[in-house]
């Protein structure tokens, strides 16, 4: 069942629901562009419209792999076909609270340390150690005049106890959902302002927050001043019941019970006979990947099932959200803002549905369940969509990589508001003709670093032991004819992918079964052998694995500081086979051992501590072949 055939059904649960529902980038033609529509500062300038607002739509666990838009027909209609989609964006970090942080700092998780949902290593607590209550981008947005909004989900351990100690800061006007009931679709809490948390037992908790949105933009709108409003539901996310006696931060995964997600009872009989998309990655007969994935049985037909039917309600559970956006757009549109206004829709980070609760790469077993926290398609490749003015409509952006660690700096370059120097990330050119610039220039946007610390864990019914030493780092990588997946685990085996012959990411071309081990010729990846393109990786990424600033931007200059190389085409020219291949000395990514989070005992070599240039020392590129 497709967007045609939706249409009057949900048209026909909208209209229950509205009885029932409770209350500074380098693209210089995209910057030229903001700076005559809007101007580059907080002050009025001659040719200037009124500064822009935003709104951010940000959904939980949402895909893309698993086309869980194509059943959102509002969302096609106000967004997709009224915006432009960026296929290529990714989540730098596989769960929750890592990559909201990174999102709302433009930092990646090892410049932030917070690599975890909960204390010791992550979580709100976190967070506020971490001193970025009164230095992350609700602040910033104040300092530049604007007034920000935020209901629902800000970050896990954000609870019933702590929420005021201190609050979050830099928020003109917020609804926060709160543990140990943000997951709890009938019977959230939330809390508003300064005012004490407030259960909402037995209403449902999205349309409770499309409510609280909608009286947030009113506000907004009222005070007659820029805006910047998030709308964050925790669907398609799991329904999760937690021990409220649990909620300083520990892994007592006994105190926490997953269940599917639960949609609003509108919504509760569509979609009968949807189940998980029968790719070629789904429940495999031969094991894959590496490191614990590697040793996964296959899953049985209970699982199956039960996969499918956590699937048809994470479908179910997002109508609520595409009714929301519709919501959201008519009030923008009644105020008289909407054409002032960026809408923007996007995940923290994606979900698997097969073949592990945790990586698509081998067979779930019965005791697995969906869930996320690899660096694979399906956990790190999410919906990036943006509508408003310049930004082209029913457009599909693709050939460049994005990620979260871009959305500040993006939303920073939309406002007219000087780039961070602390920026991991740069603006994403939005504009088209900004973003095929970006895409055919010589320096291309091609990677995305992705990392993650401690364990992988399935999320439902059945048994979800936590399966230790998922920690790993990786890069996703996508250029002219190259399209690659690259990642180091923390017990220092390593994986492969070309992505374009093997997109289900099955083949690990650096195991000894992989296709043409047994033969005289060589795996390849890109038309390459692998192993000249897995030397080139793992030196990007051994730049990657602690970058900061401008070496997470352009990577290639750090290895090549004359500027010969942009790419990794122009690094895989035979000139370099030596820098790469032949060096002994050459430090690689590898890790000292297995911890759960950011140790720099634990980390292995860096760049910064061990890397060394092309042509270091002043050698000719002939001394390095």
């Amino acid at each position: 069942m497709r967007i045609a055939t939706l249409t009057a059904l949900l048209q026909a649960a909208a209209a229950v629901s509205a009885t029932t529902a409770p209350p500074a980038d380098r693209d210089s033609t995209q910057q030229q562009q903001q700076q005559l529509l809007f101007g580059s500062g907080p002050g009025p300038g001659p040719l200037q419209k009124r500064r822009p607002n935003v709104v951010f739509v940000l959904t939980d666990d949402q895909d893309v792999h698993l086309s869980s838009l194509d059943y959102m027909p509002l969302v096609r209609k106000h967004l997709l076909d009224k915006g432009t989609n960026f296929k290529g964006h990714y989540a730098t970090t596989a769960v929750c609270c890592p990559s909201r942080v990174t999102l709302w700092t433009g930092r990646h998780a090892h410049n932030t340390n917070v690599t975890d949902v909960s204390p010791p290593y992550g979580g709100y607590p976190k967070f506020i150690s971490q001193g970025f209550n009164d230095n992350y981008f609700p602040v910033w947005l104040q300092e530049a005049g604007y007034n920000t909004y935020y209901t629902g989900k800000l970050f896990n351990a954000h609870t019933i106890q702590n929420y005021d100690s201190p609050a979050p800061g830099g928020l003109t006007g917020s609804d926060f959902l709160l543990d140990p009931y943000t997951y709890a679709y009938l019977n959230s809490t939330f809390q508003r302002n300064g005012e004490a948390p407030r259960s909402y037992e037995g209403q449902y908790g999205t349309d409770v927050l499309a409510a609280k949105a909608y009286g947030l933009l009113d506000e907004a709108v009222a005070a007659e001043n820029p805006f910047f409003l998030v709308a964050a539901p925790v669907a398609p996310h799991a329904n999760v019941v937690m021990n409220k006696d649990e909620l300083d931060g520990g892994n007592d995964l006994d105190s926490v019970y997953f269940t599917e997600p639960v949609p609003a009872d509108r919504h509760a009989d569509l979609f009968p006979d949807e189940k998980v998309p029968r790719t070629l990655n789904f429940n495999p007969e031969d094991p894959s990947g590496a490191n614990w994935i590697r040793k996964l049985p296959q899953q049985n037909s209970t699982n199956v099932e039960y996969n499918d039917h956590f699937y048809r309600q994470r479908l179910r559970a997002l109508q609520a959200v595409d009714e929301m956006v519709e919501g959201l757009v008519e009030r923008l549109e009644e105020h008289g803002v909407l054409d002032d206004t960026y809408i923007v829709y996007s995940s923290d980070n994606g979900e698997l549905l097969h073949p592990t609760g945790s990586s698509h790469k081998v067979a779930i077993p019965a005791t697995m369940m969906p869930g996320k926290s690899c660096g694979y398609e399906e956990d790190v490749n999410v919906p990036l969509i943006v509508r408003g003015p310049g930004v082209a409509a029913g457009h599909e952006a693709d050939g460049v990589v994005t990620t979260h660690a871009d959305l500040a700096p993006t939303f920073f370059d939309l406002l007219g508001i000087p780039a961070r120097p602390d920026f991991d990330g740069a603006p994403i050119p939005v504009a088209r003709a900004a973003f095929e610039e970006a895409r055919n220039k010589g320096e291309r946007r091609e990677h995305a670093g992705i990392e993650y610390w401690g364990f992988a864990m399935g999320e439902g019914i059945y048994n979800r032991n936590p399966l230790e030493h998922n920690t790993y780092k990786a890069i996703r990588l996508s250029g002219p004819g190259y399209n690659l997946y690259y990642s180091v685990w923390c017990n220092n085996e390593h994986e492969l992918y070309d992505m374009d012959a093997d997109p289900g990411q099955l083949h690990n071309l650096l195991l000894s079964s992989a296709p043409n081990a047994s033969s005289s010729e060589p795996a390849l990846a890109a038309g390459q052998p692998a192993h000249k393109v897995a030397a080139r990786l793992d030196a990007l990424l051994l730049v990657l694995k602690t970058c900061a600033g401008a070496a997470c931007q352009r990577p290639w200059r750090e290895l090549h500081p004359d500027g010969a190389v942009r790419s990794l085409g122009d690094a895989l020219a035979p000139r370099y086979d030596g820098y790469y291949e032949e060096e002994e000395s050459r430090p690689r990514v590898a890790y000292e051992y297995c911890a759960n989070g950011f140790l720099a005992d634990a980390e292995g070599p860096t760049w910064q501590a061990d890397g060394r240039p092309f042509g270091a020392g002043g050698a000719r590129w002939e001394d390095w072949v």
